[in-house]
């Protein structure tokens, strides 16, 4: 028989991805979204049901219906902006919703439960590359409520026997184009589909700071396809089958690339120049974010195989455009990462 997995937020990006590979692994997936964003809501390959995940009766519902055995819980607000503008509204949607979700699992048995969580929670890390016991302390409310999360995860194993699995997420990126699944935000906040729109588009790019200590004076950060997310969504569900020990744990390339560096790549694929706006920096930016990811290949044999940065813009590039675009040159280096 099938296992069926909840994958809450299972129509936005990183959630669409996670649940399309489960169905391919024969899991019966449930997708619970409230599209927020615009999403499509066909979904031929799971059970899609329109809601909140903080819906008590909703949620009674689907527990009551569906034998679930795990919870994927994708769902949040992610726009770290708007959470330094308004916490009350993330606190609530990003915290005490995942109470009401965590308390209605255990009324119905369900104590499995794999999180995504953030690498926002390191704030501005010591040292880099960030292992997972840097130590936490978040600058904005998005990265609190992650890290309230986990703690309330790590409270709710210790009292009612909880197994999880919290995935920090370093900068997700790419697409599967040929399934349809891709990055889709309104406004768009990513950096390659910005990329993307300034050279398709003739948009300008906003570069925040050139004077980062590193080498190139721009920020460094680690992109990681999201099919390399998936995979790792994968791996965990059979670790949590098998009754192991809960970790938080770093999804990440390992790799660190600068902001210009992502720009000569988006030009060479594109083969075209991007206009450029230099402004200062961001308060707080981090100059470098780069995991560690020594613990998740230890625990969970997980590598990253898709995130190479040609490979990432590639395949966003190919989602939102369309193959035809694409340079010969460019598709034959997709595997040749400087």
């Amino acid at each position: 028989m099938k296992k069926t997995v909840l994958v809450t937020g299972g129509a936005g990006y990183i959630g669409s991805h996670i649940a399309w590979l489960l169905a391919q692994h024969q899991y019966q997936v449930i997708i619970l979204d409230k599209l927020i964003y615009g999403q499509p809501s066909s979904f031929p390959w799971a059970t899609f049901v329109y809601g909140d995940y903080g819906d008590h009766s909703l949620l009674q519902q689907i527990f009551a219906q569906y034998q679930i055995e795990t919870v994927i819980h994708c769902a949040a607000f992610v726009e770290v902006g708007r959470s330094v503008k308004k916490p009350l509204v993330f606190y609530d949607n990003n915290v005490a919703k995942t109470c009401t979700l965590l308390d209605l699992m255990l009324q119905h048995g369900v104590k499995k439960i794999i999180f995504s969580s953030s690498c926002a929670v390191y704030g501005i890390p010591q040292s880099v590359p960030i292992c997972e016991d840097e130590l936490r302390t978040p600058i904005s409310p998005y990265g609190t409520s992650k890290l309230m999360v986990e703690t309330i995860l790590d409270d709710v194993q210790k009292a009612h026997g909880l197994s999880y699995i919290a995935f920090r997420y370093f900068n997700v990126a790419g697409a599967l184009p040929e399934y349809g699944l891709g990055e889709r935000h309104d406004p768009e906040t990513h950096i390659i589909p910005l990329l993307l729109q300034a050279a398709y588009e003739h948009k300008p790019f906003i570069m925040y700071g050139t004077d980062m200590p590193t080498p190139d004076g721009t920020c460094m950060r680690d992109y990681v396809h999201v099919f390399d997310i998936a995979n790792a969504h994968l791996l965990a569900l059979d670790y949590l089958e098998k009754g192991n020990e809960s970790f938080c744990l770093n999804i990440g390339s390992g790799t660190g690339v600068s902001i210009r560096q992502m720009i000569l790549t988006v030009e060479h694929i594109c083969k075209t120049n991007i206009t450029v706006q230099e402004v200062d920096r961001r308060a707080g930016d981090p100059p470098r974010l780069i995991a560690d990811i020594g613990r998740v290949a230890t625990i969970l044999a997980w590598r990253p195989r898709y995130s190479q940065l040609d490979t990432l813009v590639h395949s966003a590039y190919e989602f939102a455009y369309g193959p035809s675009i694409l340079s010969s040159e460019g598709q034959e280096k997709q595997d040749n990462v400087s």
